[in-house]
């Protein structure tokens, strides 16, 4: 939860967490669980890694333990719409108990393919919206897992950016166009923008590198202008390229996750990922003692860090108010 001195310019996302059942199907002795891990992640990504460590860690502290009695099946797409489709498909064939799911874009993949196969999922923004559950409360269906980003959030990262650089009257908002959550993010920067002083909105795709590249090389040619790049697996994939990017052309940027700043990256504000992942090995065991996914709430994230690269401003020509840097959970010099 934040403090008292963030409350100030923070609204925090909203989410309770939800009373689970107390009891379950014990453990069976001597069975072992076969769960899958799908992501949009590349494999070898060092913060791929740190999550499912977070992920085994907790799943280990349930009894859960690979090579014990825990087998997984990873999957690992990069960002690659045709591996989520392929791995999608030998995911749903391959009898699993359960599916832990980082990315809204494979689990529609995987619902596409089966509706039988439990899943839980994270890093996943809008799953009523996207049709992955019916309810936060009731899922009603085969998934349940955590969200972590409120519409309303995207207007706080144009009003981050404006803070920091107060120059700015462009931005350019990175997204994934097949993602509704993307879209609607848009829409809320978009509808904010004059109130704060920009005049431009413009979207940039994600879906690889080169229409990355063109889309901030080409909105660079003007003055002025930051970028909002918001939550998804492709922007994740790319992030060296579009921080590196966003360094060349001094474009001032805000980021959604934590691990941008720490790469490189001007600002983020957005969840504790790892947090969700330790959560959802929790869900995963409640399923492997019997549990259904449609009767396990969706849980948002209550928990949103603020980074600030300082070396970054620095050479970026910005400051980043006092303010700021007093409430901020992470300042890299």
């Amino acid at each position: 939860m934040f403090d008292r001195k963030r409350r100030d310019f923070i609204t925090l996302l909203g989410g309770a967490t939800a009373a689970w059942p107390l009891t379950a199907r014990a453990q069976q002795p001597g069975r072992t669980a076969h769960i899958g891990v799908f992501s949009y992640s590349r494999e070898n990504d060092p913060q791929a890694k740190v999550y499912i460590e977070a992920f085994l860690k907790r799943l280990a502290e349930f009894g859960w333990s690979q090579g014990a009695n825990l087998r997984i099946e990873y999957r690992w797409t990069g960002g690659n719409a045709a591996l989520s489709r392929q791995y999608a498909a030998e995911l749903s064939v391959l009898a699993l108990d359960v599916v832990l799911v980082a990315g809204g874009f494979q689990v529609g993949q995987l619902q596409q393919v089966t509706h039988t196969l439990p899943i839980v999922f994270v890093e996943t923004s809008d799953a009523v919206g996207s049709g992955f559950v019916e309810s936060l409360a009731r899922p009603g269906r085969d998934a349940t897992g955590f969200t972590h980003f409120e519409f309303d959030i995207s207007g706080k990262w144009l009003e981050l950016l404006k803070q920091i650089a107060p120059n700015m009257t462009r931005t350019a908002v990175l997204r994934d166009q097949r993602n509704p959550a993307g879209t609607a993010q848009f829409g809320v920067i978009q509808g904010l923008a004059r109130t704060v002083g920009v005049a431009e909105v413009r979207p940039v795709g994600l879906q690889d590198q080169s229409e990355i590249e063109r889309g901030i090389i080409e909105f660079a040619r003007e003055p002025n202008g930051g970028l909002i790049v918001t939550p998804n697996g492709l922007a994740i994939v790319h992030r060296e390229l579009i921080i590196n990017l966003a360094a060349k052309y001094k474009l001032p940027a805000i980021y959604p996750f934590q691990f941008f700043v720490q790469d490189g990256g001007l600002v983020a504000y957005g969840p504790d990922v790892a947090d969700q992942y330790r959560r959802a090995a929790v869900y995963v065991d409640r399923i492997l003692k019997g549990a259904k996914p449609g009767e396990l709430p969706v849980e948002q994230s209550t928990r949103l860090v603020l980074s600030v690269n300082l070396k970054t401003a620095r050479s970026l020509g910005v400051t980043v108010p006092a303010m700021l840097l007093a409430v901020a959970d992470e300042a890299i010099e």
